[in-house]
């Protein structure tokens, strides 16, 4: 989502450790550390146990380029611990979210099913994902309905309807074959208005009685065109699934899903998608490089287009990203005069393996995050 935040991103080594030299002149390319009032002056690093005394604190990182600049810093933070529960703590937001490499598809299990013989039943499925809502109103909805198997009861009235056959007819309609499409000039594809499910979900019988409707994979799609549009942004595919009696109607398919409802779906494996990746972090890198310099935003005349730029991200890596939103440590300052408040934003990317040490220091400060 659009944030207006002034943003500052710091991507944390392979193998990188919380800085432990005091004054953040002294740190190496790349070093991160947290640096505020201590035994070592204004500039001290601060550890899990020394952090809340500092009335406020900064995150800096050592630059490659040092070329008329210094360390990379944020501004000053204070967070609701610092100085044993300051009151002039200036964080508006404090969370993480988790880096997951793997991405589940939904798993959709419909059962009890409430079906007398000879029963017109209609099952439909409708599944959203960023891709396909831009496509179609209300998600890809499509319907299947089959007639509930016929009871061979002699003459008593039967209700109890063969489950395995009525789910193995709703498969056959499912998996079939998108119709072909004829123009007039003869040329002949598949109609683009009845794409075939199965190109989207698989479906089986994995026990009587129970059909499971599981989701496919997503082919990753290309950076869209739009430079309005972000860049980099994960697609994931998640449907619900309804069986009602009667045969489908086209007059209003928003409301008809709450009418005679004759099986239960249950999402048993809800999807997800991959998150805190290095291409994902690579990209901040690239969205947030404007304050990453400390004089100039771009050095097109030097080789290498832009050599100001520095990255510290390891491909395969995956990172926990800890995000930081603040006000001005001390807003009396800008009291008088047409100075418009903006606040900013400290986001930090560190590998999963080694965050750790760095949420234990955050944590002392700001309390535990919250996980997104």
């Amino acid at each position: 989502m659009a944030d207006f935040s002034l943003t500052t991103l710091f991507v944390v080594p392979v193998g990188g450790t919380p800085a432990s030299t005091d004054s953040t002149q002294d740190l190496v390319a790349g070093k991160v550390g947290f640096f505020g009032q201590g035994a070592g002056g204004p500039y001290t690093a601060l550890t899990a146990g020394t952090i809340a005394a500092a009335p406020y604190f900064y995150v800096a990182q050592g630059r490659d380029n040092t070329y008329l600049q210094g360390s990379k810093r944020s501004d000053k933070i204070a967070g609701s611990l610092n100085s044993g529960g300051n009151s002039r703590s200036n964080v508006t937001e404090w969370y993480k979210t988790v880096g997951n490499s793997s991405a589940v598809n939904q798993e959709t299990e419909v059962t009890a099913w409430n079906v007398k013989c000879g029963d017109i039943v209609t099952l439909t499925i409708r599944a959203h994902s960023s891709y396909i809502d831009t496509l179609y109103f209300n998600g890809f909805t499509r319907s299947v309905t089959v007639q509930a198997p016929c009871c061979d009861c002699g003459g008593d009235p039967c209700t109890t309807v063969d489950e395995e056959a009525l789910i193995n007819a709703f498969i056959e309609k499912l998996e079939a074959t998108a119709p072909t499409f004829i123009d007039p000039v003869g040329s002949t594809g598949i109609n683009a208005d009845n794409i075939s499910l199965s190109t989207f979900f698989t479906f089986s019988q994995p026990t009587p009685g129970t059909l499971l409707i599981v989701g496919k994979p997503l082919t990753k799609y290309g950076q869209p065109c739009d430079v309005a549009a972000f860049p980099w942004e994960y697609d994931r595919m998640y449907f619900r699934t309804f069986v009602y009696s009667g045969p489908a109607t086209t007059a209003d398919f928003i409301v008809a899903d709450a009418c005679n409802i004759v099986a239960e779906a249950n999402i048993t494996v809800p999807s997800t998608y991959p998150s805190g990746s290095s291409a994902e972090v690579a990209q901040l890198e690239k969205n947030f490089y404007s304050y990453q310099a400390g004089y100039l935003k771009h050095l097109y005349r030097m080789a290498g287009y832009n050599q100001n730029f520095e990255s510290y991200v390891t491909d395969g890596t995956f990172y926990n990203i800890y995000y930081i939103k603040f006000n001005e440590y001390d807003r009396s300052t800008y009291q008088w005069g047409d100075y418009i408040h903006e606040d900013s934003m400290v986001i930090l990317a560190i590998p999963a393996a080694v965050s750790a040490a760095f949420e234990a220091i955050l944590t002392a400060a700001l309390g535990t995050p919250t996980t997104t």
